[in-house]
């Protein structure tokens, strides 16, 4: 026994092809379109589409067969084929039915996940950030919405991918076993811990601000300026903006480091071996690079997008390919030997074997390291003290997982800028000797502080998954499960790491931050399996895709700060092409980066790229710690897990980890981030979309009028304050009735602005100093808290019907901008 179903989709002429609207004989009608779909039984209930009016009817036939028809339909200038043995009901909406006819019952098609599906998705995934156009398309009510062209994603492919490739970046391939090497095991895990804590509060504040109502497309501004306001939004926005800015320096110095010291060394431009050279090599270099990357991104953002799922694959690849090698490490060691001059550490650049002298034939002859530490080749050459006293030895650097080398790498081994890297079990002649450049050296003075900044890079790009928030299916699902999923598998791998680089990597190497040691690989490609090429290759393009993606964001986040008109001299950002692609803002975006990579070290742009990014996650934290605490009306997420105590811990964390970065970048940054406020606060903020720092000025006004009602106040606190209770009472009534001129409600408040005329003495009786005090006529026998007549009549016709009970009349006349207190 089976069913025909036939579907009548009523279609308004405009709609059909070449049809005009101007027609007489069809422009009152309507017409239909009939699809026959075959079923092995009664079919379900299926929703109708929104707006399509769509009747769906079930005929049952028995002792039949269904005859084999088909039909081909035109559907927004598409050709699809209806056939009765294929369900395509949703042939007209969109191509789903091709993926859904692998399902084997129907039943299944909602619940069993379908290979092509799958593989369609990933083909299809973006990392692309949501900008000002998207946000006024989904914003968008009179116009005609086009039909979207991207799928529907889910927490997976929408939010959780995306997070996993920004968080992933260049400090784990280049400095996270230096970090291990020099602060130890348990204080590499203390760091570690500490960022990404921070980033998981957070992380649960923005689940808060995306279960806050509907999410709006757009992106992560979108999302938080429309929740926590102008003020707080252009704030964090810009803080947002900055960081990212800086991330795409940082991404491009790390290319390039890992380009010049491990891909290619010899494309250096200036001479190598002084650290002015290496500097200037990733000025120029990085300067180059910039600008490719920002042609490709001028040029077309549809390759950017193309190019995400590849550097995907390189950051999955690259991070399996050390925990894979770990494992080999265990059983066959990978032979990298450090060359130990007593207990010092030799480079490996100039020298291949680890001896003073080798035998050639029947000769024992000096070796090429001889030659670097004495004057001539000779074995009765005068040599440098050290060097004469001091025993070579080789040491495995990469002992394996089963080696116990963990024992020493537990502990810190802070060094000063210039001290030679030493292996403290190793013995040592008394004498210095001439510390020749053939050593490992120490670039840089070491400490905890200086490794949390540089580490904390690391932990960012949790807001990649609301980036994408158009989008998603549900994003009030998707955004918290997604983000929160991918940070808490990040911290897994960050923290695995931390114990891997001790348990298998000798110390030395590991505070050998750019691999002298071991003949200039790259020291975490020396752990991976099969190759260390694989980690060099997968880390230099994972690197290059993220600063391609910031490139991409940073500009669309600043167009999308400057539409919103709420920082004036920004407003020429938010121009662009006609397709809506931002190139003033692609413009400033490659100046800024510009200046962070003109610094051309990746150890000092890590730590201000750290304060932009803590400052955006402080007032994340902040803002949603107060509007819980203020009890705001439009303020109610449903996130099961949040609690305004964790909001405020997050903020506490971010503002420790500011000044244990570094205090004076911190105080710069907490100085650009007010400036940012109180600018928009005085200059800008021309859309309301309702502020914690507001809404705390209203509740303190309250508060303090309320108190004034607990007794008489003593003649010291009197003071005169009709002036400011006849204006407060003017804006009232201009308020309640706008069709007013101002001086209709300036004469209005004839009986409070007639008595502030002339001043008068404070008056003796305490009683009518809180009469003075409440906005009464200096005359004064009114009792105490009522107002006259008609000012009783405009603040109960302004009375907050939201408002609690026994609030009294006076807090109508609070000087308010978007409506009574608490709002």
């Amino acid at each position: 026994m089976s069913s025909v179903r036939f579907t009548v989709t009523p279609t308004k002429a405009e709609d059909l092809p070449g049809v005009s609207d101007t027609s007489p004989d069809v422009s009152s009608r309507s017409s239909s379109r009939v699809r026959f779909g075959s079923r092995e039984s009664v079919s379900r209930s299926e929703p109708l589409s929104e707006g399509s009016g769509a009747v769906t009817t079930s005929v049952g036939t028995t002792g039949a067969d269904t005859p084999d028809r088909s039909a081909t339909e035109h559907g927004d200038g598409h050709m699809k084929l209806s056939s009765v043995y294929m369900n395509n009901s949703h042939a007209i909406d969109d191509d789903d039915f091709f993926d859904r006819n692998l399902a084997l019952f129907e039943e299944e098609m909602d619940t069993r996940p379908k290979v092509s599906s799958l593989l369609n998705r990933l083909a299809n995934y973006t990392n692309l950030t949501q900008g000002a156009k998207e946000h006024e398309e989904a914003e968008s009510i009179g116009d005609k919405r086009k039909p979207c062209k991207a799928p529907q994603m889910g927490t997976f492919m929408g939010v959780y991918l995306p997070c996993l490739q920004n968080i992933f970046g260049v400090i784990l391939f280049l400095r996270l076993p230096w970090v291990v090497g020099t602060a130890g095991v348990l204080q590499a895990l203390c760091i570690v811990f500490i960022c990404c804590c921070c980033t998981m509060l957070t992380a649960i504040s923005m689940s808060a601000i995306a279960t806050n109502g509907v999410v709006p497309a757009g992106g992560s501004y979108f999302m938080i300026s429309r929740s926590l306001g102008p003020e707080f939004g252009g704030a964090v926005g810009l803080c947002f903006y900055l960081g990212t800015t800086f991330a795409a320096a940082m991404y491009i110095l790390g290319a390039i480091e890992i380009f010049l010291m491990y891909i290619a060394p010899g494309a250096a431009i200036f001479p190598s071996g002084e650290v002015e050279s290496v500097l200037n090599n990733m000025r120029v270099y990085g300067s180059v690079f910039l600008l490719l990357l920002a042609l490709l991104v001028f040029v077309g953002v549809k390759y950017v997008n193309k190019l995400a799922s590849v550097f995907l694959a390189c950051v999955i690849v690259s991070v399996l390919s050390i925990y894979t090698g770990a494992l080999v490490s265990a059983f066959q060691p990978p032979d990298f030997p450090v060359c130990m001059l007593g207990n010092r550490t030799l480079s490996r650049h100039e020298f291949d074997m680890c001896s003073k002298t080798q035998l050639v034939g029947n000769l024992t002859v000096t070796s090429r390291l001889w030659d670097l530490f004495c004057e001539r080749a000779e074995l009765n050459a005068t040599c440098d003290p050290y060097f004469a006293l001091a025993n070579l030895s080789r040491v495995q650097g990469i002992p394996g997982l089963a080696s116990g080398v963990m024992a020493e790498n537990i502990w810190s081994s802070y060094l000063s800028k210039g001290a030679v890297l030493e292996k403290a079990s190793l013995p040592s002649p008394e004498v210095q000797g001439r510390l020749h450049r053939h050593y490992v050296f120490v670039d840089i003075t070491t400490s905890f502080t200086l490794l949390v900044g540089i580490f904390f890079p690391s932990v960012t790009g949790i807001m990649a998954g609301s980036n994408r928030s158009g989008d998603l299916k549900d994003a009030q699902r998707s955004i918290p499960i997604g983000t929160i999923l991918a940070i808490l598998t990040t911290s897994l791998v960050y923290l695995s790491n931390v114990v891997l680089f001790g348990a298998c990597i000798e110390g030395v190497l590991l505070r050998d931050k750019f691999g002298d040691s071991v003949k200039g690989n790259l020291v975490v490609g020396t752990l991976s399996w099969p190759s260390p090429w694989v980690i060099v290759i997968g880390s230099f393009f994972s690197t290059c895709g993220a600063g391609l993606q910031s490139l991409t964001g940073a500009p669309r986040l600043l167009q999308a700060i400057a539409k919103d008109n709420i920082i004036p001299f920004l407003r020429v950002f938010g121009h662009g092409k006609a397709n809506g692609e931002p190139t003033w803002a692609l413009l400033l975006t490659a100046l800024i980066a510009e200046l962070g990579i003109l610094i051309a070290s990746l150890d000092l742009v890590a730590p201000i790229l750290s304060m932009f990014f803590l400052m955006c996650y402080l007032f994340v934290n902040l803002a949603c710690a107060l509007q819980t605490l203020l009890r705001t009306p439009n303020w109610r997420p449903r996130f099961s897990y949040y609690h305004w105590s964790l909001s405020f811990l997050g903020m506490s964390i971010c503002l420790a980890l500011m000044f244990i970065s570094s205090w004076y970048y911190a105080i710069v940054a907490m100085v650009i981030a007010g400036m940012i406020y109180k600018y928009i606060e005085y200059h800008g903020a021309e859309k309301e979309w309702g502020d914690g720092i507001r809404g705390l000025s209203l509740s303190a006004a309250r508060y303090a009028l309320l108190r004034l009602e607990e007794g008489p106040p003593h003649t010291k606190n009197w003071r005169y304050v009709s002036a400011a209770v006849s204006a407060a009472v003017s804006r009232c009534l201009r308020l309640n009735s706008p069709s007013l001129p101002p001086q209709t409600a300036t004469a209005g408040a004839g009986e409070a602005g007639r008595g502030p005329a002339r001043e008068e003495p404070p008056p003796a009786d305490p009683g009518l100093a809180a009469q003075g005090r409440q906005g009464a006529d200096p005359g004064g026998h009114r009792p105490r808290g009522q107002l006259p007549g008609e000012l009783r009549r405009g603040a109960g016709s302004r009375a907050d019907p939201a408002a609690p009970h026994g609030a009294g009349a006076g807090e109508g006349l609070l000087p308010v901008r978007g409506g009574p207190a608490g709002a």
